[in-house]
């Protein structure tokens, strides 16, 4: 049996030469600390409407302790949370929704293929196939040593930033009464 195409031809990126590394990805995604999934950007073509990022999994991940004790396995959700940043990345930064970052609307198709484990670098690759007013589309497949070990459809809808200053800002203003 053949093996399903990639999204992205691998010939047309180089994972040691990052077009977007963590501090260029800041600017675009608002997710830190442990939430932060995305390592780096090695391919980004509006033109084609794809990008490439990966993920580098270590044994200091939040999950490791928790999930498998002596066999850690990373949760399938993370793994969706690692293409949501990299199709938010790319909203974000080519302005497909003004004024807003992205949140999480849904998953369609999604399938798990293989285990992701410390010390494996997850290639994600994303294809944008829609998006609207409200909702943004598109194509994801995780990639661990040239197997596929996730793939599905993600879907986003922007969250206008003054909605989410404003937000702060009603929070600031209750915590100091």
């Amino acid at each position: 049996m053949a093996k399903k195409p990639l999204l992205v031809d691998p010939s047309l990126y180089d994972l040691d030469r990052p077009v977007a590394t963590l501090e260029e990805i800041r600017k675009y995604n608002s997710q830190r600390y442990e939430m932060e999934q995305l390592t780096a950007v090695v391919y980004d073509d509006f033109d084609t409407l794809k990008c490439v990022g990966y993920k580098d999994m270590t044994e200091n991940e939040f999950w490791v302790r928790g999930h498998m004790p002596d066999f850690p396995l990373t949760p399938g959700v993370v793994l969706v949370e690692v293409a949501a940043q990299l199709a938010s990345y790319f909203t974000t930064k080519h302005q497909m929704f003004e004024n807003a970052v992205m949140g999480f609307a849904g998953l369609e198709e999604v399938k798990f293929r293989g285990m992701v484990r410390p010390g494996d670098r997850v290639v994600v690759q994303c294809e944008a196939l829609k998006w609207r007013k409200i909702i943004f589309t598109a194509r994801f497949m995780c990639v661990v040593n040239d197997e596929i070990v996730c793939e599905g459809i993600i879907k986003g809808s922007p969250l206008p930033l003054q909605h989410l200053a404003a937000a702060e800002q009603a929070k600031a203003q209750s915590t100091e009464r």
